[in-house]
Formats: structure tokens, sequence, C-alpha cells
């Protein structure tokens, strides 16, 4: 997928997955001129969920985003697969409980094979915690 992508830049995150973040750059190459917040997100770039629903024809592709200050915030998550959403657009707001199934992101991790061990969840799980924003994953 990053190959056809110049601003793209990966960031393997573990259990066979990597990391896209949504950079500045990426956003401007990606971005169709008809605005972001395409369903719900704050950062999709307009158009973007075409090429995610093509990438998810060879398996699952997940769009996440977290918005957090001081340990309090929001969480996004969709997945494609076979070319259509399959779970989400899920959004949790700030000041509200994770539902039983987990965060959205986590979810849209277990979605995409991300196994938790006891104690922790699927985003912990595979390091997302590690960062705080994108650009630091790549830079």
């Amino acid at each position: 997928m990053a190959r056809d992508l110049p601003a793209a830049r990966l960031a393997s995150i573990g259990q066979g997955l990597s990391l896209m973040p949504m950079t500045d750059a990426l956003f401007d190459s990606v971005a169709d001129g008809s605005g972001a917040g395409a369903l719900g997100f704050r950062r999709l770039p307009g158009g973007f969920e075409k090429p995610l629903a093509a990438w998810s024809a060879g398996g699952p592709v997940a769009y996440v985003e977290a918005e957090y200050f001081g340990g309090v915030g929001e969480q996004w998550a969709a997945v494609w697969d076979g070319g259509t959403i399959v779970l989400g657009p899920l959004h949790v707001e700030e000041g509200q409980p994770f539902p039983p199934a987990g965060s959205p992101i986590s979810q849209a991790l277990r979605w995409l094979g991300v196994v938790a061990s006891a104690g922790e969840d699927e985003f912990s799980a595979v390091g997302l915690d590690r960062h705080r924003h994108g650009e630091t994953w790549v830079g």
C-alpha cells in the first residue's frame, strides 16, 4: 500500500501489523479536496476511504484515531475487509466509558487479529501507548 504513496511511512507495531501514521505530508498527498471528517473521523482525508476499501481486498485494514490530553480523550475506529466497512465507524467521546467489547481501537485491532494477554488490551498489546504523536512513530 505504501509503495504508491511517497509520503507514507510505515512503523512495525508487532503481531505482524504495521502502522501508517497520518502525517501532514501524507494527509496533503491523499486528500481529494472534499474535506476531512468523512465517516465522523476528525482527520480522515476526504476520499481516503476509497483507497482503504481497495486495500482491504487483500485483507482487513483499519483506520483509527485517538485524541488525548492529560489522560482524557476520544477514540475513533473503522475496519474495511473485502472492500466494505465491516466494523464501525466507532467513536467513544471524552468522558464516556468504553463499551464491554473494548475501546474502538482495541476492537479494530482485534478484527485485525491482535491477541492481548491477560491484564492488557489490544491497544497495549501492540504498543500503541509508546508514542503520543503519529510523527514520532516514523521520526
